[in-house]
């Protein structure tokens, strides 16, 4: 059975996605376009981290970073062997609810066009394509996504 739930980012199995998500990043884009967060900084009181795993077997990880006025969806990625089993739709379902209950308004997003996946994972879910929000910078990698929480 899946569970999502608040986890601690430096334990060992969010660690390790969280490491080979930075490395895909890494892989994918210029170090200038990656902004994905440091494990440290997803342990800041401003973010809501949170793991699914099975048994003890964490197969994705996803945060909600509080902003001004909406929330921002960090650290999404879900293990090789867990993609197309509802695990990252799990854990975005999870970070709405989060985002509800913290009485935010919306939901954005920042993900890169090589991440197809994603993107039609956002755009099921209700996310539409916008302008760069807070400190990003338009760019030839960059998708912006954002989704009203009425």
């Amino acid at each position: 059975m899946l569970l999502i739930e608040p986890a601690d980012p430096r334990a060992p199995g969010p660690r390790a996605l969280l490491t080979s998500s930075h490395a895909l990043m890494l892989d994918l884009y210029p170090p200038e376009e990656n902004y994905a967060l440091e494990i440290d900084a997803l342990c800041a009181p401003d973010i809501h981290f949170f793991a699914a795993r099975e048994g003890e077997t964490t197969l994705g990880t996803g945060a909600l970073a509080i902003r001004e006025g909406y929330g921002e969806v960090k650290s999404m990625f879900t293990a090789p062997e867990a993609r197309g089993k509802g695990v990252a739709a799990a854990l975005l379902r999870q970070l709405e609810d989060q985002a509800r209950a913290l009485n935010l308004t919306a939901l954005k997003l920042e993900t890169g066009e090589e991440l197809a996946g994603a993107v039609r994972l956002y755009e099921r879910h209700g996310f539409q394509r916008c302008e760069a929000f807070g400190a990003y910078r338009p760019n030839k990698y960059s998708i912006f996504m954002e989704k009203h929480l009425g």
